[in-house]
């Protein structure tokens, strides 16, 4: 049977990265002969969502114009990437305390009523349970787990807001003062995943 890692790379930097190669380890760790990557990279902007967004996110499918369908295509295609996902591999750089604001962008692009979660008379319940993630947190100096950590947190709630509770993080933390022995380590988990 066919899986499909969903590869979402949140670093703005191209070249000099230090999640990308982790990103791309990760993802060959996980692959087999038969494995589907789709790649989702951030770098490229998403557009933040607005109010001609919000509308058409809140207004039923059937009743929907064809410019609120539209509006909501490139959601559509991000959540149908994440569905079709069996495993995503993040590589998150922490900008600032928190996530990049791409990474940002495309959760309030994928967090929808009805497609990836859904209010019940028991509270919100998350529809793509089933799914791992592997998020490789990459950092300057702030200690992934610190009180100035506020990215691991913020990813382990949407993501389990959605339904996805099988979290793995590669720790690449303090990367400036300590990149001789962060990223072996980094690596060595890594390597750890398909074992």
């Amino acid at each position: 049977m066919t899986k499909t890692i969903l590869k979402i790379n949140a670093s703005a930097r191209i070249t000099d990265s230090a999640s990308r190669p982790l990103v791309e380890r990760a993802v060959a760790k996980l692959s087999g002969a038969d494995t589907r990557v789709i790649e989702r990279d951030l770098a490229a902007p998403l557009p933040a969502v607005n109010e001609q967004w919000l509308n058409a996110n809140w207004t039923p499918a059937d009743k929907r114009t064809a410019e609120q369908t539209a509006a909501l295509k490139l959601s559509d295609t991000l959540i149908a990437e994440l569905k079709q996902a069996d495993t995503i591999v993040l590589g998150l750089p922490m900008y600032n305390f928190g996530v990049p604001s791409s990474f940002k962008a495309w959760v309030d692009l994928i967090a929808r009523n009805g497609e990836t979660f859904a209010y019940t008379d028991n509270g919100v319940q998350g529809l793509l349970e089933g799914k791992r993630a592997v998020v490789i947190v990459a950092t300057g100096g702030v200690p992934v787990g610190s009180a100035a950590d506020h990215a691991t947190p913020y990813v382990t709630t949407v993501l389990g807001f959605v339904g996805i509770t099988d979290i793995t993080f590669i720790d690449a933390a303090t990367l400036v003062a300590n990149s001789a022995t962060v990223v072996p380590k980094a690596e060595a988990a890594i390597d750890a995943l398909a074992a």
